[in-house]
């Protein structure tokens, strides 16, 4: 008789809105509340395919809050699946070390958080032994391997590991508990949950090896459908493992290249399209889409200066293709092309580049966008500074971009005509 388990991590309860764009409150609200509508899809799967336990890698919740309706909301998932006699075997990540929920709810009898030290759960189904190996976090921060700390495997059962790290590192996500995947394949255990890392990633070799991502995205840095992972190890201890659709907003980026469309109608078509093309592809109950208008088109300037319109047009759109929501547009355009005519000049293009080849481009000019960049960031709590990058050369890209739009803009406004006469 097979012993099945759905393993998952990084849910981040209560995780707060990390994007300044999201103005939309109908938008805000949808996002706030994924990550708990995957939560009962999580809950759901396991009841639909009566699986035997639920493994939680880590990080649950989001930190140090005190949410008594999250509390709620929790004890009330963990009861379905308490009610159903399905075990849940958890531990707890570097967010989860500073939760004071974590500490204070009272929690089911069927739901086993595993301590700082490492601990074994051992169960039966039918032919097959079961050992469930866990150790949590202590504090927040954990430097050092936790591998070497995990007791032998059970000789004779099937051996599953439940780990939050690191791995050898990955961008954007700070080291924790970093551990070798070789490491893990020479361990003698036959399923390693993983979690820490959003991204969702499986390692071959000896053992099944799995990093299941998160299984709901937070922003758009968090893109693309996110799944858990459905566990089957049957009677001769192989393991198979399936993705299971878990996300209800689904962020993605979506390109529209305008190059050569002059009339504002056609451009708001080719947004239009290219957002029915994505919602077609979306496997989420909702898609949320960051715009990026691109090309070279006579309507560079016009959209610079009148982007809260198309904004609106886009939103519009959304709503007819219906679960489509605009979380921001971005603007790329190419410079455009000089006037074929010297004497037919235009005074605000020969400005524009005049200031993007010759005046950005100063020593001088950039160090004191630097500057003021580097004391506007000062003033801003640490967890808002992330759009001026994760290091020097994100920042310098910052810079980049922030001189470059700047000037756009500026030519923008001063060629652009009344918006009553577009």
């Amino acid at each position: 008789m097979a012993y099945r388990f759905v393993h998952t991590a990084d849910l981040h309860l209560d995780s707060p809105l990390r994007s300044l764009a999201l103005r939309n409150a109908e938008l805000a609200d949808l996002v706030s509340d994924a990550s708990r509508q995957a939560l009962v899809a999580i809950v759901d799967l396991c009841l639909e395919e009566q699986v035997d336990a639920l493994v939680i890698a880590g990080d649950l919740y989001d930190g140090d809050q005190t949410s008594m309706k999250t509390a709620r909301f929790l004890a009330s998932q963990l009861e379905r699946l308490h009610r159903a006699a399905i075990s849940i075997f958890k531990i707890r990540g570097n967010h989860d070390a500073m939760s004071k929920i974590a500490k204070e709810l009272v929690m089911p009898d069927t739901l086993k958080i595993f301590g700082s030290h490492a601990e074994i759960v051992e169960a039966t189904k039918g032919n097959l032994s079961v050992a469930i190996h866990g150790l949590s976090f202590a504090k927040p921060q954990a430097p050092d391997s936790l591998l070497p700390k995990f007791k032998p495997p059970v000789t004779g059962a099937i051996n599953i590991g439940i780990m939050h790290t690191s791995l050898a590192g990955s961008a954007g996500h700070d080291v924790y508990a970093p551990c070798n995947v070789l490491d893990l394949h020479a361990s003698g255990f036959d399923y390693w949950a993983l979690g820490h890392l959003h991204q969702r990633s499986q390692h071959s070799g000896t053992a099944t090896v799995i990093m299941p991502g998160m299984p709901q995205g937070r922003d758009i840095n968090e893109s693309g459908v996110k799944t858990v992972s459905l566990v089957t190890v049957a009677d001769d201890r192989t393991v198979t493992v399936e993705e299971r659709l878990t996300s209800v907003a689904q962020f993605e980026r979506v390109d529209v290249d305008l190059t050569g469309v002059d009339d504002w109608r056609d451009a708001a078509m080719a947004v239009e399209a290219a957002l029915t093309a994505q919602r077609d592809r979306t496997a989420s109950p909702h898609l949320v889409a960051r715009l990026r208008l691109s090309g070279r088109t006579q309507l560079a300037w016009q959209l610079r200066r009148d982007i809260d319109v198309m904004q609106a047009e886009a939103e519009q759109r959304g709503d007819r293709i219906g679960r489509t929501w605009i979380e921001k547009l971005e603007l790329a355009f190419e410079a455009p092309l000089p006037p074929s005519d010297a004497s037919a000049a235009d005074p605000v293009v020969e400005l524009g580049a005049l200031m993007r080849d010759e005046v950005i481009t100063r020593s001088g000019f950039r160090d004191d966008i630097r500057e003021v960049v580097r004391d506007l960031l000062a003033d801003l709590p640490p967890e808002s500074r992330a759009f001026a990058g994760h290091d020097e050369a994100g920042f310098e890209r910052f810079i980049d971009s922030l001189l470059t739009d700047g000037a756009e803009d500026i030519a923008a406004r001063m060629k652009a005509a009344d918006r009553a006469e577009s």
